[in-house]
């Protein structure tokens, strides 16, 4: 059995290249994945552009000078060597772009278990858990292109606006978020909603203009070029999807009660840059794993994730409503595809309205013509 790798030249995201390799025989306490179908969005472009200094590149190793973009997906168990996991199992998480990955799973339970790969080790246990999709208080039956395309975004999402609720908003009363035709700054903009005290203002391009105040969840939708309609004296928050260099600096310049900059994403990844020396308060990378790490000691684990599950299929309802549809799917099969769109993804070419799903497989009976209803 051979395994096809999708991978990327880590100092320059452009240049990728697919590589065929004779996949090893297991050990004992190891399972062989067929990667089913994953979802390529901006979030895994962002993994991609922190690979180094967030190590999202040591999940999946890869040949020096590249690196192995992570994914979320679904996967089927083709071989096992441990008794407790059978074959033909349908198992949810964090994957490599590529046809095959062996896990080690540890600390099994009827609902999932961890990665105990010993290179995954220290990294945090949000990116090593996989859930058993018969037994995953996440999954929504019929809606797994939405799971696969939202469920990560939306855990960011909610663990970001939980963060800022819990520093009262730094006293602002105004979010501006950035890239609002995004499918993130989307699910942050949706659980504001339930802050009666808090004004959500999204920021986009004008090609996106009128699909972002098509959705219903900024109470305020302008172009970058129109900041000027925002009084300069806002009390406000920043929370950037873009990493447009540009942009910060006219936000920073602009607001002189700039309480909070919030760098999550970056999908305009050919305008990055330094913040330095822009006045008002530095821009800091929010880091989801950090806010699970608190509310788990606060809260505990479970009454975390009953949370968030509630939020999640109150969310994943509302975007699969068949009145108010917005996102459609597409599915491509094969290597050829995968390369083909993932230079779109990069250079922020994609439809917001459309949710990309991949399979490296040519003939992927479980990924192929799966839509959502329009």
């Amino acid at each position: 059995m051979n395994r096809i790798d999708f991978l990327v030249r880590r100092d320059d995201l452009a240049k990728t290249e697919l590589s065929e390799v004779l996949c090893k025989p297991l050990i004992h306490g190891q399972i062989r994945l067929t990667i089913d179908r994953f979802a390529l969005t901006s979030n895994n472009i962002s993994y991609a552009q922190a690979g180094d200094t967030l190590s999202y590149w040591t999940f999946f190793p890869a040949p020096d000078g590249f690196g192995s973009i992570p994914v979320w997906g679904f996967a089927t168990v083709v071989e096992s060597k441990l008794d407790e996991v059978a074959l033909g199992e349908i198992i949810w998480g964090y994957y490599p772009m590529s046809t095959h990955v062996v896990l080690e799973p540890k600390h099994l339970t009827s609902s999932g278990f961890i990665d105990g790969a010993s290179h995954r080790q220290e990294r945090h246990t949000i990116y090593n858990q996989y859930n058993r999709c018969q037994a995953d208080a996440w999954h929504v039956d019929g809606q797994d292109n939405l799971e696969a395309l939202l469920r990560p975004l939306f855990g960011t999402s909610w663990l970001a606006e939980d963060f800022l609720a819990d520093q009262n908003f730094f006293e602002a009363d105004t979010i501006l978020l950035s890239s609002a035709s995004s499918k993130t700054a989307y699910a942050t903009a949706v659980q504001l909603q339930h802050r009666a005290s808090i004004k959500v203002v999204g920021l986009t391009s004008a090609a996106n203009l009128d699909f972002c105040q098509s959705l219903g969840c900024y109470h305020q939708v302008l172009t970058y070029e129109q900041l000027d309609e925002i009084p300069d004296d806002t009390k406000c928050v920043y929370i950037d999807f873009a990493g447009n260099a540009k942009i910060r600096s006219e936000i920073h310049m602009r607001f002189k009660h700039l309480k909070y900059d919030c760098a999550v994403g970056v999908t305009h990844v050919d305008k990055q840059g330094s913040g330095k020396g822009l006045p008002g308060p530095r821009a800091t990378f929010f880091f989801a794993p950090a806010q699970v790490a608190k509310r788990s000691s606060e809260w505990g684990n479970s009454v975390l994730m009953e949370c968030i599950v509630a939020d999640w299929k109150s969310f994943i309802n509302k975007v699969a409503n068949p009145n108010a549809p917005w996102l459609s799917v597409e599915s491509h099969l094969g290597p050829n595809a995968v390369s083909e769109i993932y230079s779109k993804v990069l250079s922020g070419k994609v439809d917001p309205k459309v949710g990309l799903m991949f399979s490296l497989s040519n003939h992927n009976s479980r990924s192929a013509g799966i839509v959502l209803p329009n």
